[in-house]
Order: C-alpha cells, then structure tokens, then sequence
C-alpha cells in the first residue's frame, strides 16, 4: 500500500516538474499500440525535444491543476499518453500526425499551447506549417534581403558619380577646364565703354591728329572792310 502511494507521489512529481518545464503538450490515446510502437514513438519525438509518456489521469489531474496546461483535462479521457513539448510544437503535431497515419491505433485527441487548449483540427493545421528551422530561415532571408539591396544601392552611388564624372569629362573634349578666379575689387567695365583714366588707343590719337590738320588746312574767310570814317566827303 505504501508503496503503491510512495509511486504515485512520485508521479505527481514528475508531471509537476514537467509542466514547470514547458506549458505545451499534446494528448493522445494509445490504446491498441504494443510497447514497442510506443518505444519507438518515444524515441522519435525525443529527437523534436518532446518527453512522451503514460500517465493515468487522476494523476495527470492533480498535477496539471493551476497549472499553464490545465485547459488540456478535457482531453484526459481513456488510456493517456502525453508528449511534453520543449520543442517546436508544429514539428512534433506533424510526427504525430505521420505516425498515426502508419499506426491506426495511435488517436491524436488534442493538447494545449501557452493556456491554450488546442483542438484536432489546431493540430492538423499546426502539423502542416513549415518546420521551425525552415520559419526561422525564410525570415532570415526576409530581413536580409532589404539589407542587400540597401547595400547595392550604397555601392552604386559612387560608381554612378565616377561615371558620370567620366563622361563629363568627354564631353569637354578630354579636359574639364577650372574657372579662372575673378577680381572681387574691379567691377565689370560694359563693352564699348572706356574706363576713365584709362590710355587711348592708337587708332584714337590718329583720329584727333587728322581733325587737327584739316583745321589748320581750312583757309580763312576774307575779312570786309568796313566803312571809315575818316573818308572824304565828295565835293559839292
């Protein structure tokens, strides 16, 4: 007698630990399965972080009670096995599902994830999601590929410039010629106009010597004699 409640103590235990450890399982009848399908079971879902066992359901009960994992009771119906998931949980929903397919007397009832009681049909849908490691490495591709564009653009600005450098060089026959300084302090003199002060051209000076010689040249107006009075007055 002792010892049938010293073994069921420790069972208690057990669970207690196990859903201190993760708050997902998956419950499942196993009626009809030999040990060796269920070992088999066992070894598979072991390899996806998953603890498979048998457990009577007064035990699992007690155990489970104010627990994460309390929703699954309603599931805790004819002979339990239940897979303790530490894992990814779509993985081991698809073993399952996989094996119970090859193995009839194996019967998926439900489960629960984070408080949440998981149906068949929650399973079924959880089985056919990509594994997680695929999940994980479709976002790594998701997030990378915006980096790798950003990257070919970043490298591509200093090759567009050099390349646009280069024809502009071309264009200017080969050389790009520097603008030349300006004066600040001389101010721009408009075309045709003289700066005053500044030294006439040659073409200037023979102009006012030409216009000189032909004043001296031009010859004088005869002067009129005017009237005297000093002429004699005709005789009477």
């Amino acid at each position: 007698m002792n010892k049938v409640r010293t073994a069921k103590v420790a069972t208690v235990d057990e669970l207690k630990a196990k859903v201190e450890g993760t708050s997902t399982a998956v419950v499942t009848v196993y009626r009809g399965m030999t040990v060796a399908q269920i070992s088999t079971l066992r070894r598979q879902l072991r390899t996806l972080d998953a603890d498979y066992k048998v457990f009577k359901n007064t035990l699992v009960r007690r155990a489970i009670e104010g627990t994460p994992v309390a929703p699954m009771e309603e599931f805790l119906v004819g002979p339990t096995a239940i897979a303790f998931v530490n894992g990814d949980i779509s993985a081991v929903a698809k073993a399952l599902r996989d094996f119970a397919r090859a193995t009839p007397t194996l019967v998926v009832k439900g489960g629960v994830l984070d408080g949440k009681a998981l149906n068949l049909n929650d399973l079924t849908a959880l089985a056919d999601l990509p594994s997680r490691d695929v999940l994980l490495a479709r976002f790594a591709g998701l997030l990378a590929s915006p980096l790798s564009t950003m990257a070919g653009l970043l490298q591509a600005i200093p090759q567009n410039f050099a390349y646009g450098l280069s024809a502009l060089i071309e264009a200017k026959g080969g050389t790009v010629t520097p603008a030349e300084p300006k004066d600040e302090v001389a101010a721009e003199t408009p075309a045709g106009v003289e700066e005053a002060g500044s030294p006439a051209s040659d073409d200037d000076a023979t102009e006012v010597v030409d216009v000189a010689d032909e004043t001296a040249e031009a010859p004088s107006e005869p002067e009129t004699p005017e009237a005297s009075n000093d002429a004699e007055t005709p005789a009477e």
